[in-house]
């Protein structure tokens, strides 16, 4: 870790660990909907195909309220993330 602008910025295996926590924590959230355990797990109502997705753009939007939190002038908008990562 280290301190750039007044605020701490991880290195990027520490980056990477805790944007793989939070990618697997969001896609905790989305159990309510599983059907069961087994792999391919299977969600409810045919949704298993969007929670990828959706968990992707989650934490999308939580990268970019970080840099926004630092200071940084960028949008959080699920419009500006799907038009400018496809």
């Amino acid at each position: 870790m280290n301190c750039e602008e007044g605020y701490l910025v991880l290195d990027d295996d520490e980056y990477q660990k805790a944007i793989s926590q939070l990618r697997m924590q969001v896609t905790a959230v989305f159990d309510f909907i599983k059907v069961d355990e087994k792999l391919p797990v299977r969600y409810m109502y045919g949704l298993g195909n969007y929670i990828p997705q959706a968990v992707e753009e989650i934490v999308r939007l939580a990268e970019d309220f970080g840099i926004r939190v630092r200071g940084v002038d960028k949008p959080i908008s699920i419009e500006h993330i799907r038009r400018n990562c496809r």
